[in-house]
């Protein structure tokens, strides 16, 4: 269903409902690939005179894409979003969630709200930057896989940070109700393996039950989540002021007459405070292991707790003192706070030096849901965002 803006509405408000309807078409799910839509999004920055680059990673399935308009021997500003999506199970939707469908003031599809909204209103309002004269360079970064550990960003972040004049200021697309976000937690992943010892049920006494010590292990990890809640250290402007730590899949067990020999769990940290992230899974490991692994070991000398870090994005710290922050922030947004959800900007703060806010239309509590959505009047204010950037690059 092609969706169709009001009569009074922006202007290139149709050309963004149409770009989001192209671009929620590619099933750019995070397992598989995302050339498809690198291409579509190549092809029509390239049709408008960009200065275009791909970035294709080590397997030449997922790719990043950078379109430059405007000089490129002075400090820019990056436009940024990510093409992956979450999973959508069709059995959950009332409708497919890779055809958009509009109901009333709502656009409904996977990636509507995260993050493809953003990248529709930036194609949308391209062509405009086009039509004057852009004294300063404006980046359209585009990258992979974010949703699973902020895997492509990396190499957006260097490419940028080794440009001649890189750019000074990245705004980043997440959803954010169109308010700025000046802060970000950062995240570390952890994979749990328990290796007991198992065998018949009915003998078992005699075994190192895998599954029942990964559940202690778990709530020891809920008990320090509790503990950053009461005890922090806090920050008052993140929607949850303190760090967190949570359990968010397992796996174990062979038959309900096995004593299971192997369990595996997956827990997070997202701290507030990005250098005692580190410091708190290593003591969290630690206090763990002196509690549990003699136990084990005592029942079998073989049991084990293995620990592999999945992934980790580091915390988005504040650019509001940054050179290129003040000069844009006339025009700016009111400020939304800080934010518990993960995004590239510490990415391209740590990688490649360029102080970063989020700043894009929908809000998260749509993000990663059935019937994702965002609301039309959301890309309206996206739009007119960028014509008053529009207007500020050309001074």
């Amino acid at each position: 269903m092609q969706a169709s803006a009001t009569p009074n509405a922006h202007p290139q408000l149709d050309a963004a409902i149409s770009h989001l309807a192209d671009l929620i078409a590619y099933d750019t799910t995070s397992a598989y690939s995302n050339l498809e839509l690198i291409h579509h999004m190549e092809n029509f920055f390239t049709g408008l005179g960009a200065n275009v680059t791909v970035l294709p990673d080590e397997s030449g399935e997922k790719a990043n894409l950078v379109a430059r308009l405007g000089p490129a021997d002075v400090a820019g500003i990056v436009l940024s979003g990510h093409t992956d999506v979450v999973p959508a199970n069709p059995k959950s939707w009332q409708s497919d969630p890779f055809k958009m469908e509009q109901r009333g003031s709502r656009l409904f599809g996977r990636g509507t709200c995260d993050m493809k909204g953003f990248a529709a209103c930036v194609m949308a309002a391209a062509p405009a930057f086009t039509s004057g004269e852009l004294q300063r360079p404006l980046y359209f970064c585009f990258s992979h896989d974010e949703e699973v550990g902020c895997l492509g960003a990396p190499a957006i972040a260097r490419y940028l940070a080794e440009l001649k004049v890189p750019p000074s200021l990245a705004i980043i697309g997440e959803p954010s109700e169109m308010k700025l976000i000046n802060g970000q937690k950062g995240k570390i992943a952890m994979r749990v393996t328990m290796r007991g010892e198992g065998g018949h049920s009915s003998f078992s006494p005699q075994h190192v039950n895998a599954v029942e010590y990964a559940s202690r292990i778990i709530t020891m990890i809920a008990e320090r989540s509790r503990r950053y809640e009461q005890e922090g250290p806090f920050d008052l402007d993140f929607t949850v002021p303190h760090a967190t730590t949570l359990t968010t899949m397992i796996e174990g067990g062979v038959a309900t007459n096995v004593t299971p020999d192997t369990c595996s769990f997956i827990f997070e940290l997202r701290s507030i405070d990005q250098e005692a992230a580190a410091t708190d899974i290593q003591a969290l490991i630690n206090d763990i292991e002196a509690a549990l692994l003699p136990e084990m070991q005592r029942q079998s000398a073989d049991s084990a707790i293995e620990w592999q870090e999945l992934f980790a994005y580091p915390a988005m710290g504040d650019a509001t003192d940054s050179k290129m922050f003040k000069e844009l922030e006339p025009i700016l947004p009111k400020r939304g706070g800080k934010v518990s959800y993960g995004s590239e900007g510490g990415v391209f703060e740590i990688d490649g030096g360029i102080p970063s806010v989020i700043l894009g239309p929908g809000s998260i509590r749509q993000a990663h849901k059935p019937d994702e959505f965002i609301e039309i009047d959301q890309l309206s204010q996206c739009l007119a965002f960028f014509d008053e950037l529009n207007t500020w690059m050309e001074r």
